[in-house]
């Protein structure tokens, strides 16, 4: 297939596109970041860039939590009204398959059990408890203690941060173009992805490469909250391979209009277990747990895999040690 990767020269379009020219497929990359880069919100490069493509992996996206709410307007320019963009320009030329980088913070906190009233979704963390170290979520009916959950793509959306609003609606947006044109989406739920080329040393990095960045300045990393909260944290090459498989199935006209998966490796970590590991294999000094903590950040989010193992054949393969070891020496 002729595959329009955008964001094809970040963190992990690059291995997106590494791994798609491996299994013989034809790509084109659209990046600002590139000399002679365009932005996603203009319609006559995006009319460029999917003319002639049979498939779009779209990856481009702002990231992370981001500095303050002054943020707003840019996350929702760049992935949304960009995402829109590219849309409409896709029905201008009939091109049917995509795929699309969604992430895990769509769910919120994740699930939960209470012992008295079962399944429960837990509400949002009041800064006066979070001040007084009381992280873990209650029971938003009787404030009890509850009991972490795997969660899978049915469970109902809850975005808690400009970013996560963001990705819900592209989404959506995603969803509305695909039922309206004949057209297949799968949306990839990313989980925590870590590895080599992640961005370091800005406030849209995320947790491993500020772990990393510490500890290669000779830095302990500063964990927030206990370092109890809970995680997937999955290989980019791994979700490389996820957007590979995810374009079979965009592929073929008997799957759904539009499909959630996770992206996940099944098997989830604490925050104080990764900045454990990365300072054992970084030899650098012992993790400081502070008790600090970031509005809009969740306790427990962990995933199932399942629905990307049966569906897209999809399964998570480098193991966290091994994973960690690379990304540390990278």
């Amino acid at each position: 297939m002729k595959v329009l990767v955008t964001g094809g020269a970040g963190f992990i379009g690059r291995s997106v596109v590494d791994l798609l020219t491996a299994s013989g497929h034809d790509v084109r990359v659209f990046d600002r970041a590139l000399p002679g880069g365009a932005d996603l919100r203009d319609p006559a490069a995006m009319d460029r860039a999917v003319s002639g493509v049979d498939a779009v992996v779209h990856q481009a996206a702002m990231v992370g939590l981001g500095v303050d709410l002054q943020d707003l307007p840019e996350y929702a320019g760049c992935n949304d009204l960009g995402t829109a963009v590219l849309l409409a320009a896709m029905a201008r030329h009939g091109v049917r398959r995509l795929v699309l980088a969604s992430s895990m913070v769509v769910y919120g906190d994740g699930a939960y059990t209470c012992l008295e009233h079962g399944p429960v979704r837990a509400g949002v963390r009041h800064e006066q408890d979070l001040s007084a170290g009381l992280f873990e979520p209650t029971c938003p009916r009787c404030g009890a203690g509850v009991t972490p959950e795997v969660i899978d793509e049915d469970a109902a959306l809850d975005p808690r941060s400009v970013y996560a609003a963001t990705k819900l609606a592209q989404e959506h947006l995603a969803a509305a173009w695909a039922h309206a044109s004949g057209s297949r989406c799968a949306a990839l739920r990313y989980h925590n992805v870590y590895g080599p080329g992640m961005p370091r040393d800005t406030p849209y990095a995320g947790v491993a490469a500020l772990f990393r960045s510490a500890l290669a300045a000779g830095r302990a990393p500063q964990v927030f909250e206990d370092g109890g909260q809970r995680r997937d944290f999955v290989h980019v090459r791994d979700v490389a391979a996820a957007n590979l498989a995810a374009l079979s199935w965009v592929d073929d006209p008997a799957t759904a209009s539009f499909r959630a998966f996770n992206i996940a490796s099944g098997a989830p970590r604490t925050v104080g277990d990764l900045a454990i590991a990365l300072a054992g294999v970084m030899a650098g000094p012992d993790p400081v747990v502070t008790g600090q903590f970031r509005a809009g950040d969740v306790r427990h989010i962990v995933a199932s895999p399942a629905r990307a193992g049966t569906e897209l054949g999809f399964t998570a393969a480098v193991p966290f040690e091994e994973g960690m070891a690379e990304f540390a020496a990278a």
